[in-house]
This record gives structure tokens, C-alpha cells and sequence, in this order.
């Protein structure tokens, strides 16, 4: 039987990245929760809404009353606070929080902290004081970021004592420290349950958009560098599944470590294309099931950007489609986006109508050019239309939808039946 894993909050990069790894697991249910309904609900398809913000006093009541209603086995923290959150109120859940021990997602949490327990472990950034910079007039320039905090949420290059005093007024409480000019590179690692650390390989962050590194490939080479300084970390603090460090290099060249965070990387998914899934290892490791590293050795470079997912008030039976350029394009290949809705359809117990007035001596008959591209089968009926035949009197079900790559046969059918009508760019929307 499945495991029910509640993923919360379920909009947040860490969470969309539990989804794409663990949705298809024959392990694992997942379920979607949230405070506010951001993309997740668009995403989850067991959602769960309008929880209390983390910072409400009934929100540990609320969020336990969730877990035993829906008989959650697991839940998994998709973000830094809710991690030290959950994780500290792991008894009181009465189910598993997947993470590291406390003291590891607390010390994660703030750098400053991070730094001092590592500081004779590995290299760390040289630290300042506000005062001391303003009275020595330097040196400049440093980095501003917040002591607790992810992403690019109050980060700066100071350059002068004017910038600095002007930064610290919005965000008081910065960490500064010395200014890295080397390349940056995420590390993500795995430690399973006994503390051996299984996995870690380092990524070139090759362009960053809000702190996310949305353009990221494996580094080639260094590999024991990187080792190395994940060893050090791993000895020094107890991780318990995905882990990730951070490090940029210093005027010297030298790794000087940024952060360490005790979950898996957003863009950890660089190496899931390649065979580790740290989201199911997680899982695997929490329930005590063995896990192993299997990697690929292919290259891979991963570029995100902006997705989209919609949600239609929209019910139909059936399906009408056309053929050539809707199904079959350039009178090459299959349109495999539109086969993958078709099936969709299939799973749905929705009806597949073809309707084509396909004649091409040269490609074939219709029913032979659907055996050859070995799509005949998702189909209910096929309705091949002569030249002089018309799609909108074939349309025997008005509890339906039409898809064609023609405006005027779009058109046809919505003034006679005034039903939804598609085209092939609006197909992403069902």
C-alpha cells in the first residue's frame, strides 16, 4: 500500500520538484497543502487548502488535524522555516517529518551560525560589523545577505559606507562578509540514515533570477574538491537524506562556502536527469528502505523558466479532432503533445473521434497511415470525410469538443453548436 506524504507548503520550488520526482512513484501518495492557493493547487491533484499561516497560534492544531484525517504517514517541509517548524514538533504530529535532526535544520537556518560551527572545518567568509566598516571606511566592496533567509531576498554588493548604511536600514539584521569574485557553484549531496554520504556532485549556477539558479550544468573535473568539502560538512553535522552546500570562489580561487541547507537544491533536478532522484531517495531513507546511487554518465544542462498550468470549468464526452496538421504534421512525424492529451482522454473514459478528409496518394490511406504511425487504437471511431463532405455533419454530440488546425472549420462548428473549439497552441490549456 502507498505511503500518503503530505508535501506543505505545496506552491514552493521544493515542493513542485517533490511532485515531478515522486508523482509517478508506485511508493508514494502525494498530497498538496497549502496557507494560500498558489500554483500547487494547479499541480497537486489531492490538494488540500487554506491552512493557517505557520505564524498562527492554531496552526500545529490545524496542520494535525490534516495529518490524521487524511492518515498522512509522512510529511515533507518544502521550505527552510517550515523544515525547523515541523521537525520540532515532530512528536506531536504523530507522523515522520522528512529531514535532517533539529539541530542540523536549525543550524541551516542561520548562517552566521553555519559559519561558526564550520569555520575550523572548511573555509568561510571573512565577517564584519557595521561599525567596524564604517569606521575603517572599509574595505569595500562586501556582501550583504540576511543571517536567515534564502534566495536573493535583501543580497547586495556593498561598495561604500553610503550603501551600506542605506541597505542595513532595510534590512538590519545582514550578515557581511567578505566579497567572493569567483564562480558560484551549488553542491548537492545525499547522507542516508547511517550518516555515510552517498552522493555529492557540484553544478556550475551558470545564470541565477531571484536567487534560483535557472541555468545549471554539472562541473566537469574537481570532483574530489568537492568531496572533500562535502565530507568535512557531513562529518561535522548530522544529515539525514538531500542535502546542499553552497561555494564560491575566492580572490585566490580557493571554496569559500556560502551555505549549507538541509534539503535537496531547486535545481537539484539537474541530476535527477541523470538517475538521482533525491526527493524519493528522502522518502526511501525516512521509511527505512535502502538506498543506492545509480548516475548516468551522459552530460546534461538544465534551463528553467516560467510553466504554465490551467484549470478549466469545462466537461465534455467526446472529442473531435482532425488529422493532417493537427495530429499529423509537416506530413512527417506525430504531433506527440496532442497524442499524450488523447490519452489523457483514453484514462478519462472519454470518447476519441477522428474526423479527416486525409487523400494523399503518395502517404497512403487513412486506416494504413494509422497503422504505420501505430496510433489507430486511441481511437473510438474514424470518420473519413470525401473532399466535398463537410466536418460540422458529422458532429452527432454536442456534449463534446472540436480540435482543428482551421479557423474556418473552427468557426463552422462553434456557430452551429456553440461548443468549445481548439486550436493546437490552446491544447497546453487542457
Amino acid at each position: 500500500m502507498k505511503k500518503n506524504i503530505l508535501v506543505f507548503p505545496c506552491g514552493s520550488e521544493i515542493a513542485l520538484e517533490v511532485y515531478r520526482a515522486v508523482n509517478h512513484s508506485t511508493h508514494f501518495n502525494l498530497i498538496g497543502a497549502n496557507s494560500i492557493d498558489d500554483h500547487g493547487q494547479f499541480v497537486f491533484e489531492n490538494y488540500i487548502g487554506g491552512l493557517p499561516f505557520i505564524t498562527a497560534p492554531d496552526f500545529l492544531e490545524k496542520f494535525g488535524q490534516v495529518i490524521r484525517e487524511n492518515n498522512i504517514d509522512a510529511v515533507y517541509p518544502a521550505m527552510d522555516s517550515v523544515i525547523e517548524l515541523l521537525k520540532n514538533n515532530e512528536d506531536l504530529l504523530g507522523c515522520k517529518v522528512v529531514s535532517s535532526p533539529i539541530e542540523t535544520t536549525q543550524i541551516c537556518l542561520s548562517k552566521s551560525r553555519t559559519y561558526k560551527v564550520l569555520e575550523n572545518i572548511v573555509k568561510v567568509p571573512k565577517t564584519y560589523t557595521a561599525n567596524e566598516l564604517v569606521k575603517a571606511g572599509g574595505p569595500f566592496p562586501v556582501f550583504a545577505k540576511p543571517d536567515i533567509g534564502y534566495g536573493s531576498r535583501g543580497a547586495k554588493k556593498i561598495s561604500s559606507v553610503e550603501d551600506l548604511k542605506a541597505h542595513l536600514a532595510l534590512y538590519p539584521s545582514c550578515i557581511l562578509s567578505e566579497f567572493l569574485p569567483g564562480k558560484e557553484y551549488t553542491v548537492d549531496c545525499f547522507t542516508n540514515s547511517n550518516g555515510k554520504l552517498l552522493f555529492a556532485a557540484a553544478r556550475e549556477r551558470c545564470r541565477i533570477m531571484n536567487g534560483i539558479s535557472v541555468n545549471t550544468k554539472p562541473v566537469k573535473g574537481n570532483a574530489e574538491e568537492f568531496m572533500d568539502f562535502a565530507q568535512k560538512i557531513n562529518e561535522t553535522i548530522k544529515f539525514q537524506g538531500a542535502w546542499f552546500y553552497q561555494v564560491k570562489r575566492d580572490a585566490n580561487g580557493s571554496l569559500t562556502l556560502l551555505e549549507v541547507a538541509s534539503r535537496f537544491g531547486g535545481s537539484s533536478s539537474l541530476f535527477r536527469a541523470q538517475g538521482i532522484n533525491f526527493a524519493l531517495m528522502s522518502l526511501f531513507d525516512a521509511f527505512d528502505i535502502p538506498v543506492s546511487i545509480l548516475r548516468n554518465g551522459y552530460d546534461v544542462v538544465m534551463d528553467r523558466a516560467l510553466d504554465n498550468k490551467y484549470k478549466l470549468d469545462l466537461k465534455y464526452s467526446e472529442v473531435f479532432i482532425d488529422f493532417d496538421d493537427c495530429i499529423y504534421l509537416e506530413k512527417k512525424f506525430v504531433n506527440d503533445a496532442m497524442m499524450a492529451f488523447l490519452y489523457r482522454c483514453v484514462n478519462k473514459g472519454i470518447k476519441v473521434t477522428l474526423l479527416s478528409r486525409h487523400d494523399d496518394e503518395k502517404l497512403g490511406k487513412l486506416d494504413e497511415l494509422l497503422d504505420k504511425l501505430r496510433i489507430r487504437q486511441v481511437f473510438d471511431r474514424i470518420i473519413h470525410l470525401n473532399p466535398s463532405q463537410k466536418k460540422i455533419d458529422s458532429i452527432d454530440n454536442t456534449d463534446s469538443i472540436f480540435i482543428d488546425d482551421s479557423f474556418a472549420e473552427r468557426k463552422a462548428v462553434a456557430d452551429k453548436f456553440n461548443i468549445p473549439v481548439f486550436s493546437l497552441d490552446m491544447i497546453e490549456a487542457l
